[in-house]
């Protein structure tokens, strides 16, 4: 046995991603690039998952080896993955917060339409969640405050998105002038 497989790492998850009732792909993040390397691989490996997983009542699979968390509303289906040997309530967690997060900004109205009409939020949320498969935030309040969104404004304004765009830029041009 390679114990150095074993060893505890901060990445925690392999991928993300969010199929809708048909398993079809509408979001999808891969932070293992040696995983699957090609999108054709990662839709197989999402069909599988899918699959197995979309009648069932559970809310942890093995596939392929990969420990896979689930949760299901309404037309989607949220997957977080991870290896074999990763801690499942690691996994629930990082689910638990991208859904609860999304709960709020979608107005609990968690569904195919409404998800694609707020895209630009998600993939913020989820970069507030993950970081190269790194676990930044599992607190859904936390998340949402990073994201410049209250409870009572509404969902992501174009300006809110604008801030943060401009913030990163502001971050990046000074990460390339140290």
């Amino acid at each position: 046995m390679d114990y150095a497989t074993l060893e505890p790492s901060l990445y925690t998850v392999k991928a993300l991603f969010i199929l809708d009732n048909d398993g079809n792909r509408l979001l999808s993040k891969y932070y293992d690039r040696e995983l699957y390397p090609s999108i054709k691989e990662q839709k197989n490996f999402e069909r599988n998952v899918f699959n197995k997983t979309h009648k069932a009542d559970n809310e942890i699979a093995f596939v392929e080896g990969m420990t896979v968390v689930y949760k299901s509303s309404i037309d989607l289906f949220f997957y977080v993955v991870g290896s074999a040997q990763e801690n499942e309530l690691m996994l629930v967690s990082v689910l638990s917060c991208l859904f609860e997060s999304l709960s709020q900004i979608l107005r609990k109205n968690v569904e195919r339409r409404c998800l694609l009409d707020n895209m630009e939020g998600v993939f913020l949320i989820v970069d507030e969640i993950i970081d190269g498969g790194v676990i930044l935030e599992s607190d859904p309040q936390q998340v949402l405050q990073k994201v410049n969104y209250r409870a009572d404004e509404s969902p992501l304004s174009e300006q809110s998105v604008a801030q943060v765009l401009q913030s990163a830029k502001e971050q990046i041009k000074w990460s390339i002038l140290k």
